[in-house]
């Protein structure tokens, strides 16, 4: 087993441990579910009626999910609700680190529960962090509950990113 599995299944072992995040019936490979979200532009730019953190970023608002998921662009949706949940506070500011080094390759959405709670039903999370990486074409590739760290979320959106050339010419 590789550093990186073994890593995965301590951190969803510990979450379970922690009773923070129960299971989601989503599966791996399944379609995600196209739902309308609040963007920035549906709240008149007001952050505090899109999300209860304290240091949003924009661009993880400019999109509705539905809107994300016909982009034709992978996706890290991040389930997070920071106004009770001081580990979703840290997930966030490693997200907003991801979302300068991928700007225009993925798009990153923050779903908050307080906020959108018809994600959280529609993608059946119960307990937050809760991360769901879903490819171009709308299927769930990977979902991990409870935190994870920076350079396993780098990870998983490196997979959903088409190759590139690395041949010398």
């Amino acid at each position: 087993m590789n550093k990186f599995a073994i890593s995965l299944t301590s951190l969803a072992c510990i979450s379970l441990l922690l009773g923070c995040t129960p299971t989601s019936r989503l599966q791996i490979g399944s379609e995600a579910p196209k739902i309308r979200t609040k963007t920035l532009q549906d709240v008149g730019g007001d952050m505090a009626k899109i999300t209860t953190y304290r240091q949003p970023d924009k661009r993880m608002y400019q999109y509705s999910l539905d809107q994300a998921l016909t982009s034709g662009k992978p996706i890290m949706l991040e389930f997070a609700t920071p106004g009770h949940c001081t580990v979703c506070d840290r997930q966030l500011q490693e997200v907003k680190a991801l979302l300068d080094k991928y700007q225009g390759k993925v798009i990153f959405l923050h779903m908050d529960q307080y906020e959108n709670p018809d994600a959280f039903k529609a993608y059946k999370v119960m307990g937050d962090p809760w991360n769901f990486f879903i490819d171009g074409k709308g299927i769930v590739r990977y979902q991990q509950p409870g935190p994870m760290l920076m350079g396993e979320m780098d990870h998983a959106i490196q997979q959903m990113l088409p190759p590139t050339n690395t041949a010398n010419n």
